[in-house]
């Protein structure tokens, strides 16, 4: 039975895992959701995956959520090359550091900046206060200096010469600001080169397909005009807000 992923891969952590499965020629049914549409909370999907969320997995009668863990999985079964996740102790560490920090530094605010700058004057019908856009951009600044001195380094990768899983979680976040029209790779040369590394290592045709609905998000508020999932949104919004 092939391994069946779900994804929508508006979604940071989706396009990381169907990078890595794609890069590595896994095989795999694409099981496309659509969380604007409110698929995740279809009666179908909570028998996948009970937390409501995507990625998920399906291996036989095996069940997995969390992009961290479906990558992790994925390296495993299917013994992909050693620099994604190294075998060597300290150089596993190292993936492993910058998948614990980059949740609360790198992914919370980007995602909140696409939020506050494309999806907020549509859903609420005001525009983010700048005192708020303000803070969240000036805390992924922060990160992203850290990201650039302490994690890049001057290394042509985060865990030295070959990618590897990190750089891939790394790269999903980092373009989610771009499709909101906040280039967050402007003035930094560090930073795009790797971005540039990155991509060539994983292949500019399967990049740009990853790529290719975030970059054109300034289409979704048109497409979930009648979505159920505006009410749901619009409280978490508010919430991003507080």
């Amino acid at each position: 039975m092939v391994l069946e992923l779900y994804l929508d891969l508006y979604s940071q952590p989706c396009r990381s895992v169907y990078i890595f499965a794609k890069k590595n020629n896994i095989p795999f049914e694409f099981k496309q959701l659509s969380l604007s549409e409110g698929q995740h909370y279809s009666e179908e999907f909570g028998k996948i995956n009970p937390l409501r969320k995507v990625p998920a997995m399906k291996d036989g009668d095996y069940q997995l959520a969390e992009s961290i863990a479906i990558l992790l999985y994925l390296c495993r079964k299917f013994k992909t090359p050693d620099h994604w996740y190294p075998s060597d102790l300290q150089k596993q560490a190292k993936v492993d550091e910058y998948l614990s920090w980059q949740h609360a530094a790198i992914r919370a605010p980007a995602s909140k900046l696409f939020w506050f700058k494309l999806m907020m004057p549509f859903i609420t019908g005001n525009n983010t206060p700048q005192a708020k856009m303000d803070s969240t951009l000036e805390e992924l600044n922060t990160s992203l200096q850290l990201f650039e001195e302490n994690f890049l380094q001057d290394k042509n990768f985060i865990v030295g010469q070959e990618i590897s899983l990190a750089d891939i979680v790394a790269i999903v976040e980092l373009m989610q600001p771009l499709g909101s029209g906040l280039d967050i790779f402007e003035g930094r040369p560090k930073l795009t080169a790797w971005r540039e590394r990155v991509k060539a290592n994983i292949g500019k045709e399967l990049f740009d397909e990853v790529h290719e609905l975030i970059l054109n998000a300034g289409d979704l508020p048109k497409k979930m005009e009648q979505s159920v999932m505006l009410p749901h949104l619009k409280t978490r919004l508010q919430k991003m807000l507080n």
